[in-house]
């Protein structure tokens, strides 16, 4: 790319030392969710997204059971350590002897078990095996991940409380001896973000699906908390898992299910609204989410080197102002969301 959209731009991350790009690489499609992938293809995104530009690459040991990391870390170790910062999460160890179970989506990937564990060794063993799958020999931004209802039901509480005594403390020190410069957590439920910076202090919160175009949950409380402690907030589900960049097709996805008749209606009325004013809805989508002023980068995955020159060309313009006043006249948008000036 001959220049930096303004969008990728460098942004602090919350109040710790690290800057990322406006945009972020996601690298969950190239650990084979649900489809497997070459190689060859995901060591090309990973790369296609740094040379567009893009600084950020957040990825987990859930991600392929560890072939996110590993593929991550193939690309990465080409280029110089200093032109990225590398987001990983910590929750869930490694177990190579053990079965591996299915329902997490992941078609492909390592034949590894995961093991959820929140505890302060569990995290250490977390990071550990992390930095072996990927190469390096440091992680910029560690994450404890998925500490929510979806995962946990009834457990919730227990697995917070673990968590905090555990696995936040093992993040804290190494923060505190600088061996990472960011610490906090990655969920796709807004009030256990809120849960999370009451309880602790954490410089960024990756919330995936609960602040978009289609539904601001996060607007009312989640995302003032962050900008009054300082939390940098990466974005991620911008497009609710499928439907805000497909539209509302058949088969198209919600919260990585089949999108209800509810949802469906929705999104073709914001489409609608959209297509007026001569502008797609995923790039409405995009341009939205960077307008708040808590978010500090909006991650977006990609399984070929396409998607991610896809994903960026919808920063090229600017969708008119009038867009948003509609949305809003029509009660499809929060009257109190931020949007782009």
């Amino acid at each position: 790319m001959s220049a930096t959209p303004p969008a990728l731009g460098a942004r602090r991350l919350g109040r710790s030392p690290l800057m990322v790009s406006g945009i972020g690489f996601g690298a969950a499609p190239i650990g084979d969710l649900y489809a497997r992938l070459d190689d060859a293809t995901a060591i090309a995104t990973v790369t296609a997204a740094l040379d567009h530009g893009v600084t950020l690459v957040d990825t987990s040991p859930l991600y392929g059971h560890g072939l996110s990391e590993h593929r991550c870390g193939t690309a990465l170790r080409r280029v110089p350590r200093e032109a990225f910062v590398l987001s990983t999460k910590v929750g869930r160890v490694t177990e190579p002897r053990a079965p591996r179970q299915g329902g997490t989506g992941y078609v492909g990937g390592f034949p590894h078990a995961l093991r959820f564990d929140y505890s302060y060794d569990g995290a250490m063993r977390s990071i550990e095996q992390s930095l072996l799958r990927l190469g390096l020999d440091r992680i910029d931004i560690l994450l404890i991940h998925d500490v929510n209802r979806e995962n946990h039901g009834a457990a919730t509480e227990d697995r917070f409380r673990e968590a905090m005594d555990g696995a936040y403390g093992a993040l804290d020190r190494l923060r505190a001896a600088g061996a990472v410069g960011a610490i906090g957590v990655g969920l796709n439920e807004a009030e256990m973000c809120v849960r999370f910076a009451q309880a602790g202090d954490f410089d960024a919160m990756l919330l995936a699906g609960r602040y978009s175009l289609l539904e601001q949950p996060a607007l009312d409380e989640f995302l003032p908390l962050a900008e009054r402690k300082g939390i940098g907030v990466m974005l991620g589900g911008v497009f609710n898992s499928g439907i805000l960049a497909t539209g509302p097709v058949p088969g198209a996805t919600y919260n990585y299910k089949p999108a209800p008749p509810a949802i469906l209606d929705r999104v073709a009325r914001i489409e609608r609204v959209c297509r007026a004013h001569g502008v797609a809805l995923s790039d409405a989508a995009l341009h939205f989410a960077l307008a708040h002023p808590a978010i500090a980068t909006v991650v977006l995955g990609a399984a070929s080197p396409h998607e991610v020159a896809r994903n960026l060309a919808g920063l090229a313009s600017a969708p008119p102002a009038a867009l948003w006043a509609d949305l809003k006249a029509e009660g499809l948008l929060d009257p109190a969301a931020p949007v782009p000036r």
